[in-house]
C-alpha cells in the first residue's frame, strides 16, 4: 500500500556546502515529500547566499538546482532559528564527533527530528541506525530517546556507514541459514572522503590501504542494524562474525565490497536457494511505495565481469546494490561481490529514503 503526503513536511539541510549537502539538495529540488526552506553550514558561509558559500566547490556532476542558489545560508549554530523555519533537519556535517552529537542533541531538544548522515550518535543504544528495508521495527526505541532527551517530537535517526549497504542486505536475506563468519573487503571510492580527482590529484592510479575508523564500522555497525530491541535499547547481534579490510580506490563514486561467508554446519543453503533469496528480498520501503525505494532492492547480474562500477553504480537512481559473482569457496561456504552507490545509498539517498520512512510512520509531522 502506497503512502500519500496531502501536505509537504518543510526541512533543513544543515551542512549544505559539503559533498553530501550538494546532493541532498539535488534529491529534494523536487522532492514530493518534502520542501526544503532553509540551508545552513558552519559561520564562514553564514549570511552568503548558497551559490557564494559553494563557490568553485560544486562537486557533483549535475547542476546545483537554480532554486537554492539565492537562498540564504544559515549558521548552523542559530538552532532557535533553524527551529522556526522547518519541522526536521537533515544533518551531515564534518565536524569532530563530541561537537555532532551535542549539535544534534540539540536540535531534537529543540523539537526537531534530525535525520543524521554522520556516525557521532551511530552506537547510543536508544538512536535507531536504520536501513528502511530491513529494520524499521527498531523505530520503536524513538520513544525511549525522547524521554532521554526530555522531547516531545525531537529525536534522533542515524544512516548506517556508506560500506555496509554492498554486503548487509545480501547476508540479511540469508540470515535464516545461520552464517556465522564474514570476511569483507571494500573497495571505496573517494567521494566517500568528499572528494573529487580535481581536489585530490594523489588519487589518480593509486589505491590507500586504510580508512580511518571504516574497518570497525564495518565490522560492528552491521551488528546492531541486527539487533533486537530488549527495555527500549537496541542490542547487537552476536553473530555473524565480521572481519573487514577498507580500502581507497581511484573510482569517483561507488562502494564496491567481495564477501566471503560461512553457514553452521546443516544450514548451507544452495546457489539457487540464495539467489531466490535475494530476488525476492524487500522490505518497507517496497511496501510502502516510497519515493526513493528502488523497486528491485538487489540487482543480480550474472555476468561474470559485474558488477562493475561505471556501468551498476546508478541501478535504479543509485538505489539499489548491484550483486554477482556469487560461487562456491575452497575455505569459506561461498563468496560474492556487491556494489553500491555510497553518495545515493550510502549516504544522502539513504538518509532521504529514511526520512520518508519517518514520514511514513507518522515520527515526522507538520509542526
Amino acid at each position: 500500500m502506497s503512502f500519500v503526503v496531502t501536505n509537504k513536511k518543510k526541512c533543513c539541510v544543515v551542512g549544505a556546502t559539503g559533498m553530501v549537502g550538494q546532493r541532498f539538495l539535488t534529491l529534494l529540488a523536487d522532492h514530493p515529500y518534502f520542501e526544503v526552506t532553509c540551508l545552513a553550514a558552519s559561520a564562514r558561509s553564514a549570511g552568503k547566499t548558497y551559490a557564494e558559500a559553494v563557490g568553485n566547490r560544486w562537486k557533483l556532476t549535475e547542476p546545483m538546482p537554480a532554486k537554492f542558489a539565492d537562498m540564504k545560508v544559515l549558521d548552523s549554530a542559530e538552532v532557535d532559528t533553524i527551529a522556526s523555519l522547518c519541522d526536521f533537519v537533515f544533518c551531515a556535517v564534518d565536524m569532530p564527533k563530541a561537537e555532532v552529537r551535542e549539535m544534534e542533541e540539540n536540535f531534537a531538544r529543540h523539537e526537531l527530528p534530525v535525520v543524521s548522515n554522520n556516525s557521532a550518535c551511530r552506537g547510543i543504544e536508544d538512536v535507531p541506525m536504520l536501513m528502511p528495508e530491513i529494520n524499521s521495527d527498531h523505530l520503536a526505541v524513538i520513544e525511549t530517546q525522547k524521554k532521554r532527551l526530555g522531547t516531545k517530537r525531537g529525536f534522533i535517526a542515524v544512516k548506517p556507514n556508506c560500506s555496509i549497504q554492498s554486503y548487509v542486505p545480501m547476508l540479511t536475506a540469508l540470515l535464516e541459514f545461520e552464517p556465522y563468519e564474514v570476511v569483507a573487503t571494500t573497495y571505496q571510492a573517494i567521494s566517500g572522503a568528499g572528494k573529487t580527482f580535481e581536489r585530490w590529484p594523489e588519487m589518480v592510479d593509486n589505491c590507500i590501504p586504510y580508512i580511518g575508523g571504516e574497518e570497525e564500522k564495518s565490522e560492528q555497525e552491521p551488528l546492531k542494524v541486527w539487533g533486537h530491541i530488549e527495555d527500549g535499547k537496541i542490542v547487537k547481534a552476536a553473530s555473524p562474525a565480521i572481519t573487514a579490510q577498507c580500502f581507497r580506490v581511484a573510482c569517483q563514486d561507488g562502494h564496491m565490497a567481495a564477501v566471503f561467508m560461512k553457514f553452521k554446519d546443516g544450514c548451507k543453503p544452495s546457489i539457487e536457494q540464495i539467489k531466490a533469496d535475494w530476488a525476492a528480498f524487500s522490505g518497507p520501503a517496497q511496501e510502502l511505495n516510497l519515493p526513493s525505494a528502488p523497486k528491485q532492492f538487489l540487482h543480480y547480474c550474472e555476468e561474470d565481469n559485474r558488477p562493475q562500477t561505471k556501468l551498476d553504480r546508478m541501478t535504479e537512481n543509485g538505489m539499489a546494490v548491484s550483486l554477482g559473482r556469487l560461487r562456491e569457496d575452497s575455505q569459506y561456504d561461498y563468496k560474492f561481490v556487491g556494489l553500491s552507490h555510497n553518495t545515493l545509498r550510502g549516504a544522502a539517498g539513504g538518509a532521504v529514503l529514511l526520512a520518508e520512512l519517518l514520514c511514513a510512520k507518522g515520527y515526522i509531522e507538520a509542526k
